[in-house]
């Protein structure tokens, strides 16, 4: 028997009946299109379609599921090149990566890992500091044939839309070079506008004055602030976006009178502002995002519940995003009133839901998203996707919403090659979930058929508008 580093039934149900039926469900949706509407890998790779420079600065590097793991068993950052533009000695990151490759075990980031160490590069033995060199040169040299290009893996990996996540002020440059390249491919940016609505980010005034000059408003005004971003959001549908995305720290939202507002913002652009007042600036510009939304129909993701930066030894050395951001408890029901009171029956209007906070799937989500026509409920995210995760998600939504007020999978990732991994994942449990209906009677399977091609490949491309 030949080695393998992932089994064929993986996350099926063990009960016969519930497995037979799911490895046919999967049968029927495993090789549809990728359709990954959020995601953060970089335009620029499929622009310039260079190489992969070398295995540590692709999975290693970019992807902080993996050296957060290493940072909490005592591995530096420093060595790891972690926050560095190129990485001196990838080998020595490889290598240190690998010797502690047993970390992952359980997880499913050793699962999506396995996936692309043996479906894309043909490697059966686990990847251990006995392996490290093996490994390397395998990866090494393939990255370095034409098959193993950005847009090769692109279409070997069968993806019809490929979203980035962009800041307001980026030129899209790369977006635009796809663009006119001819290529075929459909990768599309997303609109994030955190750094010009979120008081505490770094250096807000200075970006909102930079906002100003890209669209030619004054954005010392409420006016021209709002006028600023509704033609930032037009520059982004020209080249195809069609979501914005908000990760704001909590769920709240307001809705503030024409006057309190312009008063609030003259507060914030001052830098005098407290927490309080910060927090009803972030809240008022969600819903200043659903207005947008209603008028120019991009759909709106938000992603509340992080705790960002908490380990601030880390942020401050090494910047933002490296993996030590924490969830925490998050209020939706009273927090999204302000915005829903004034929106959440505009048929025009989508919000895509998102939580960290497991406890209020079937409390809180599941009947808002059950009820209102403009909710719909993101797959789980970040810390919860995975196969426990999901599961849970569909044990605990399902009930209240349905399956046809979510909206499928994202893959969320930095990490390129962990795009069909995860997808794969998605997939897998949404069969094992469908077969156990179809196996209690609760489901016909021709139902769980058509639920599964929804799951995987019509609901995604339905609430994103793809």
């Amino acid at each position: 028997m030949s080695l393998m580093l992932i089994d064929e039934d993986r996350l099926f149900p063990a009960e016969p009946s519930a497995r037979k039926v799911a490895r046919a469900l999967y049968a029927h949706v495993r090789n549809l299109p990728i359709v990954s509407p959020h995601g953060h890998t970089q335009a620029g790779w499929f622009a310039s379609n260079g190489p992969f420079p070398d295995p540590a600065t692709l999975f290693v590097q970019p992807d902080h599921y993996v050296f957060r793991m290493l940072y909490s068993q005592g591995v530096s950052l420093d060595d790891l090149a972690i926050g560095q533009p190129k990485i001196n000695e990838p080998r020595k990151v490889w290598g240190i990566f690998a010797s502690h490759y047993y970390l992952f075990r359980g997880t499913p980031t050793r699962m999506w890992l396995d996936y692309a160490f043996q479906e894309l590069f043909g490697l059966h033995e686990r990847l251990s500091e006995k392996t490290a060199d093996l490994y390397y040169d395998t990866i090494s040299e393939k990255l370095n044939t034409p098959e193993f290009l950005p847009r090769a893996l692109y279409q070997r990996f069968n993806i019809e839309v490929l979203a980035t996540t962009d800041s307001p002020l980026d030129p899209l440059t790369h977006h635009k070079m796809i663009r006119d390249s001819g290529w075929k491919a459909r990768i599309i940016p997303a609109f994030r506008p955190d750094s010009v609505v979120d008081p505490d980010f770094p250096n807000f005034t200075g970006l909102i004055a930079k906002l100003g000059e890209q669209s030619g408003e004054d954005t010392s005004t409420w006016i021209g602030y709002l006028n600023a971003l509704s033609k930032a959001r037009a520059r982004f549908r020209a080249l195809g976006c069609t979501s914005t995305d908000h990760g704001h720290p909590t769920a709240q939202t307001a809705d503030l009178a024409p006057s309190e507002a312009k008063s609030l913002f003259a507060k914030v652009i001052s830098g005098k502002a407290d927490t309080a007042q910060k927090e009803l600036f972030r809240a008022q510009m969600l819903t200043e995002m659903a207005r947008m939304s209603v008028e120019d129909g991009l759909v709106m993701q938000i992603h509340p519940g992080a705790v960002r930066n908490h380990n601030p030894f880390i942020a401050e050395r090494y910047g933002r995003d490296m993996g030590c951001d924490i969830p925490q408890a998050t209020d939706y029901v009273h927090a999204l009133r302000p915005l829903l009171n004034r929106f959440g029956n505009d048929k025009n209007l989508t919000i895509i839901l998102f939580t960290l906070d497991e406890t209020t799937y079937s409390r809180e989500l599941a009947p808002l998203a059950g009820h209102y026509p403009c909710l719909r409920l993101g797959p789980p995210w970040w810390f919860h996707d995975s196969p426990e995760g999901m599961m849970r998600f569909r044990e605990q939504a399902t009930e209240t919403a349905g399956f046809y007020n979510t909206v499928g999978f994202n893959d969320d990732t930095r990490a390129f090659l962990s795009i069909p991994a995860r997808h794969d994942m998605a997939r897998r449990i949404d069969c094992a979930f469908l077969g156990r209906l179809v196996a209690e009677r609760r489901l016909d399977e021709e139902e769980a058929f058509e639920v599964a091609h929804e799951l995987t490949y019509g609901l995604v491309k339905k609430a994103y508008r793809l």
